[in-house]
């Protein structure tokens, strides 16, 4: 008895899989193109080739000029929201690591880094709020030096 449940289960089975095999081939046929005489197929016709020189493309973006001070101050704001979180500051700190080095060991310790970092974001926020406004971030501008006008 076991045997012939096992038997029919098996035999619906292979006469379902049939079936669809049978019905999925039928749809691509469906699709397929028509087959093509060789003999008597026309020659294509030629596609003219296009200059790229008459081809006009959309007009570039316009640039902005940047002052001195709004291109330092987007390089720390990442996210250009025109906040520099004390985030943004400490990652772009890494540059000037030799004037951080207290000890002159050549490797800078992140304590040293930190430390210094912190102390110079702490004495530009003025308003105490732990963000950099542009105004706010100005005051950590590196002092100019004046060159001499000849190296006489």
């Amino acid at each position: 008895m076991k045997g012939l449940v096992v038997g029919s289960t098996a035999s619906l089975a292979l006469v379902g899989l049939g079936l669809f095999w049978w019905q999925g081939r039928a749809q691509v046929e469906e699709g397929a193109p028509p087959p093509m005489d060789v003999e008597s197929e026309a020659p294509l016709p030629e596609v003219p080739p296009v200059d790229p020189g008459e081809a006009i493309g959309p007009a570039p973006p316009e640039a902005t000029e940047l002052t001195r001070e709004q291109r330092r101050f987007f390089r720390y704001d990442r996210n250009r929201d025109w906040r520099i979180t004390r985030t943004e500051m400490l990652s772009t700190r890494s540059n000037a690591f030799r004037k951080l080095d207290k000890d002159g060991n050549n490797l800078l310790d992140f304590e040293e880094w930190a430390v210094a970092t912190v102390d110079k974001f702490e004495g530009a926020d003025a308003d105490g709020d732990n963000e950099l406004t542009p105004g706010e971030f100005a005051t950590t501008a590196p002092k100019r030096r004046k060159k001499p006008r000849c190296a006489c």
